[in-house]
């Protein structure tokens, strides 16, 4: 049975991923804001599996909040934006099967993790694990890497995509785990890769500040 994934999160079964999330829902109560760094994370990576991401997160997310039920008897998930405007999601809708576009983003992830891992590693060992935000020397196990300074990651793919001809125009490998494949075509992967490096623009932050960063 194929293995289903939450960002990096591996689950043995698309039921198990399922459970983990119902473990989210229904571990505050109705109203609360969901506080636990790793649960937040988790509905982050949750909700990038939307088909209606971009219009979910907008200008990026705060928080998220238990909402109380619409229909029936079930509580669900609400996005809190950074600029206060509110809107629900199914966290059933980001379960489904993802669209190819989607395959092809979480592949081109992948592939720029040796230019995430680099940069980290170029950080430290200059000795500057310090926070692009607030200045304040960080931790090397509560460090995040993130798109702070210019365009987000799907800003970054989006111009990639175009400039191959379409999402439809990079082929993946085949994987049974969907979304989990390479770019079969190795010279364009590279050419993704330097484009990802010539593009992005990486800065430090801790956990907490890269929380309450946008979704990028």
């Amino acid at each position: 049975m194929p293995k289903f994934w939450i960002g990096s999160r591996e689950y043995p079964t698309k039921k198990a991923a399922q459970e983990a999330v119902r473990d989210v829902l229904y571990g505050y109560s109705v109203g609360s804001v969901v506080d636990r760094e790793e649960d937040h994370l988790l509905l982050l990576d949750l909700l990038d599996l939307h088909e209606e991401a971009d219009v979910k997160i907008g200008v990026g997310v705060e928080s998220f909040v238990i909402a109380p039920p619409l229909k029936g008897s079930y509580p669900g998930f609400e996005v809190i934006r950074t600029d206060g405007t509110r809107i629900d999601f199914s966290y059933l809708a980001c379960l489904k099967p993802p669209s190819y576009r989607q395959q092809v983003s979480s592949a081109m992830r992948v592939e720029a993790e040796c230019n995430v891992t680099a940069y980290f590693t170029a950080r430290a060992a200059a000795n500057t694990l310090v926070s692009d935000e607030s200045g304040r020397t960080l931790d090397i196990t509560d460090t995040h890497v993130s798109y702070y300074w210019g365009p987000s990651f799907a800003e970054l793919a989006v111009a990639f995509a175009h400039e191959a001809g379409g999402w439809d125009a990079i082929e993946l490998t085949t994987s049974s785990d969907p979304g989990r494949g390479q770019f079969a075509d190795r010279q364009l992967a590279e050419r993704w890769r330097e484009h990802h490096q010539e593009h992005a623009l990486l800065a430090l932050l801790s956990s907490q500040e890269n929380l309450r960063r946008p979704r990028r």
